[in-house]
């Protein structure tokens, strides 16, 4: 089974669209293969295009923390928040259909409220010089503890509602 066989693409795209809107995450629905399965793109600040646009950025700083994170967020069938190597906050949460996953939902691109953007790391990965680094981090927004749970249990409920809304047809 698919994520677009419990409801259309249009809505996860709508609850990615909803949760950016609400919470300024950069915000995506990913498949059990780890592919996005939206094309709409809603950045979170101006740090995280260009990290993500840089093939070593988005290899070994957005690929890699997704992939950790979103395999103990299936290992474990619970919502994970992590950093990563970047200094980003970095949520993830698992889809499942009574035992079988079909994906994960996915939230990134703000800084932890005790954390920092990890600007040497950046550029020493991207070769994105550290000033410019600390010029696009400006724009980094901060999330605070209770603003990240808040998040998360937002993003629980809704997909507990479209579970639910599949299981009623």
């Amino acid at each position: 089974m698919e994520l677009v066989d419990i409801t259309p693409l249009e809505k996860w795209m709508e609850l990615e669209d909803d949760v950016y809107a609400k919470t300024g995450l950069n915000a995506c629905v990913f498949n059990t293969e780890g592919s996005r399965i939206a094309v709409n793109r809603n950045w979170a600040n101006d740090l995280c295009p260009a990290i993500k646009g840089n093939e070593n950025g988005q290899t070994f700083i957005c690929a890699v923390a997704h992939s950790n994170i979103a395999a103990m967020a299936k290992k474990s069938r619970k919502s994970i928040v992590e950093e990563c190597d970047a200094g980003l906050i970095k949520l993830v949460v698992p889809i499942y259909l009574e035992d079988e996953l079909l994906g994960v939902f996915s939230g990134c691109g703000l800084v932890p409220e005790d954390g920092e953007i990890d600007s040497f790391y950046i550029n020493k990965t991207t070769g994105i010089e550290e000033d410019q680094v600390m010029k696009l981090a400006e724009s980094v927004k901060t999330l605070t503890n209770a603003e990240t749970e808040s998040i998360v249990s937002y993003v629980e409920g809704r997909l507990d509602g479209i579970i639910s809304a599949y299981r009623q047809e």
